[in-house]
């Protein structure tokens, strides 16, 4: 009897040790992430070598995009609805007045703004944001208003699209082309509705500046395609932008378990989703056999882990000439750990084929929503938190 409860006891405490540790891999994923602190702070980097990183401002609320207005203040969007100036270098308590109302259930809220290339004459504010449209839902929309001191009189939505449940404000970004129209992204995560042509979702849309469908879209006149689409087959754009030198027009997108990825947009293109990524589903099957299929566009660059790409630049400044032609992404978390967000660069040859990678302010352990070159030829970030932060990247002396 002896010998057998030994065995049952042995047993029950193997059973309780193989239980705790089961228990302590399944806690929180992810790493401490200290306050952020006031810096500033000195990094090494592998070809501008010493940067430094300041701190601008503090306070914001899940800072989203930011835009330069022609005297230096900066546009701010706030993922909770407010739109925010920063004047000299201090964040400016009050909020802008009437920006439209926004639903943040899931990912939703306000996120992009850009301003209209005769900003200095007409004073035209584009933001992109989540609109509530009852029953729980929200659409992805695109709004125009005009910037008055504090105040964003006469706004009106340009563009309404489908709404949804859930994350149904994955709408991304808005920018500005050298023809003079809107280019706008939204997401399409949900189901194969990105290959649908007779849906606006998982799409870049094309659109004149007061809304109105330019008469040469690519898919203007076809039937059973919606006129304002310019691409499709996008997963969630959270970075667009008109590249600085060659005019043409680059988006990111979140892959889901790996395959984050930057496009170059052509009109009239298919980009794959959900029909073939370089990523994993979130249980680990992959996407599909094959990540590459004929008839749709291959991405220029690819990230395996995801990094959670979000904000895009391409460097063309002075203040660091080794960073030149370099395109910046910022990363939420990589690999889809929590607190390893950060900062990475690229760098392309002259036939824009990729030749390195870069990773840098790990140490900060910060969300990186939001990455632009300032007119100062320096680099901005937004950090993505309850007390976001907009920081300064700049040589040291």
């Amino acid at each position: 009897m002896k010998a057998g409860y030994s065995v049952y006891w042995a047993l029950s405490l193997l059973l309780c040790l193989t239980t705790l540790g089961r228990a302590e891999q399944e806690g929180p994923i992810g790493v401490h992430v200290p306050p952020l602190g006031d810096g500033p702070w000195v990094f090494d980097t592998a070809e501008q070598h010493k940067i430094r990183v300041t701190v601008v401002t503090k306070g914001l609320s899940h800072p989203w995009a930011l835009a330069f207005l022609p005297d230096g203040d900066m546009l701010i969007t706030e993922r909770p609805g407010r739109l925010r100036i920063v004047h000299n270098g201090v964040l400016i308590p009050r909020a802008i007045s009437g920006v439209p109302q926004v639903r943040t259930d899931g990912n939703g809220g306000l996120m992009d703004v850009a301003l209209h290339p005769r900003f200095v004459d007409n004073r035209l504010v584009y933001l992109t944001y989540t609109k509530p449209v009852g029953n729980g839902m929200g659409a992805p929309a695109l709004a125009r208003g005009t910037l008055e001191g504090d105040v964003l009189t006469d706004v009106r939505d340009l563009l309404v699209t489908e709404a949804y449940e859930g994350n149904s404000g994955l709408n991304g970004r808005v920018a500005f082309g050298r023809d003079g129209k809107v280019y706008m992204s939204t997401g399409g995560r949900v189901g194969s509705v990105a290959q649908e042509p007779s849906s606006l979702r998982g799409k870049i849309l094309r659109l004149n500046d007061d809304g109105s469908v330019p008469s040469d879209n690519p898919f203007a006149g076809v039937a059973g395609h919606r006129a304002e689409i310019y691409t499709f087959g996008h997963r969630n754009t959270l970075g667009l932008m008109l590249h600085p030198e060659t005019g043409v027009l680059w988006n990111h997108e979140n892959g889901p378990n790996g395959g984050d990825e930057i496009n170059i947009i052509l009109p009239g293109r298919n980009y794959g989703w959900p029909v073939v990524s370089f990523g994993r589903n979130y249980p680990g099957s992959r996407v599909a056999e094959h990540p590459t299929r004929d008839g749709m566009e291959s991405p220029l660059v690819v990230w395996l882990p995801a990094i959670a790409v979000s904000g895009l630049t391409v460097y063309t400044g002075d203040q660091f000439p080794a960073w030149r032609g370099n395109a910046f992404v910022g990363s939420l978390q990589e690999g889809g750990i929590p607190g390893t967000g950060h900062l990475q660069r690229i760098v392309f040859n002259d036939r824009t084929e990729e030749l390195r990678r870069e990773s840098f302010l790990r140490e900060l352990r910060q969300r990186i929503r939001e990455v632009r070159e300032g007119p100062d030829g320096l680099l901005y970030l937004l950090t993505d938190d309850d007390d976001g932060a907009l920081l300064r990247i700049e040589p040291t002396s």
